[in-house]
């Protein structure tokens, strides 16, 4: 087996699912309006859905708590992006420092800002968090969100309340969004190829034989666990400067429940399931939204898209516990031996 051949089966999950990526954002050139939002919509939840792969998949611990990581991401970003509109934020958000108060500064200065200040925030948490396992680690997860949303809905003078932040610059399309999936998901699987990924999912599969192996468990959930805070982080940023409006309402449990469904649709112990699960959630429920809206053959009364999801998390959960790809990744084909004459 040559070098290159090694290195190709090595990288090859992450390769897949580039092309993956590439492909179905190349679905967007010359298609309508309504094709490319979905298209960037799909890419945003990527990268959210493998921020919560990146803690969930490794260290085998359920957490509710990465869609309150992509709100910090989202607000510290339209803090220092929005708004191009003299006056709007001393208006409406008055409670800012000055150095945001009176100026707007460019998209990648708020993706910067987005990783810092739920990075920032996940590690002070996840020094608790992390001595916590099982039930009890996901039910603080759950605290933490409502904490989130609680402060984040009622901190009128920095985050307009429940009111909506608007103004914010759209600059995020099929590209973009492309671009900052491709980039998470080949950060989600160095990790995971990583000493630390491979000690994070001992401790997961056979957490006594790790620690008497020497693994520090805390601090490998503690490194999960800011790392994909971060990207979440960045998934919020992507999706403010996408819908170019923001409020809390937008990541509580609606989003929570969908990232979650996604990530458990292609499988919590894969990548590949992960990324997988948000493009065939997302043509289940654009389908589904399609046909309750009238423009297929026939009409579906409203509702079907949570109904349709329910079922085939139910389906699913029977007959393919471990997801559509059933925790596995991409592998490179292998050449049968050249069979004796």
């Amino acid at each position: 087996m040559t070098k290159l051949t090694k290195l190709a089966r090595s990288i090859w999950p992450a390769l897949v699912l580039t092309v993956l990526l590439v492909a179905a954002s190349l679905l967007s050139l010359g298609a309508s309006g309504s094709t490319a939002e979905i298209i960037t919509e799909m890419m945003t939840r990527i990268v959210m859905v493998v921020g919560l792969y990146i803690f969930v998949g490794n260290s085998g611990i359920l957490s509710y708590a990465h869609i309150g990581f992509a709100a910090i991401g989202a607000y510290a970003s339209a803090w220092f992006t929005c708004c191009t509109l003299p006056m709007v934020k001393p208006l409406y958000l008055p409670g800012l420092p000055d150095f945001l108060l009176n100026n707007a500064y460019p998209f990648e200065v708020g993706l910067l800002s987005a990783a810092v200040a739920s990075g920032g925030v996940a590690f002070v948490i996840g020094i608790i968090f992390v001595r916590l396992a099982g039930i009890a680690a996901s039910i603080a997860s759950f605290a933490f969100l409502a904490i989130v949303y609680a402060v984040y809905g009622n901190w009128e003078s920095v985050t307009a309340g429940t009111s909506s932040i608007s103004n914010i610059p759209v600059v995020v399309g099929p590209g973009i969004a492309t671009m900052g999936a491709v980039c998470v998901v080949w950060v989600a699987f160095a990790f995971q190829s990583s000493r630390y990924g491979f000690m994070l999912r001992a401790s997961r599969d056979e957490p006594v034989a790790a620690r008497s192996s020497g693994v520090r468990v805390r601090h490998m959930r503690l490194i999960a666990w800011v790392l994909s805070a971060v990207v979440a982080g960045i998934g919020g940023a992507l999706y403010s400067s996408f819908m170019g409006i923001l409020t809390i309402d937008n990541f509580y449990l609606t989003l929570t429940f969908l990232t979650i469904a996604m990530l458990t649709v292609g499988g919590l112990q894969s990548l590949s399931g992960a990324v997988v699960g948000v493009i065939c959630v997302t043509i289940v429920t654009t389908s589904l939204r399609a046909m309750e809206s009238g423009n297929w053959l026939f009409q579906l009364p409203k509702g079907m898209q949570e109904i349709g999801l329910g079922v085939i998390m139910i389906l699913i959960l029977i007959f393919r516990p471990k997801g559509l790809l059933n925790g596995r990744e991409f592998t490179l084909p292998k050449r049968r031996p050249p069979q004796k004459a």
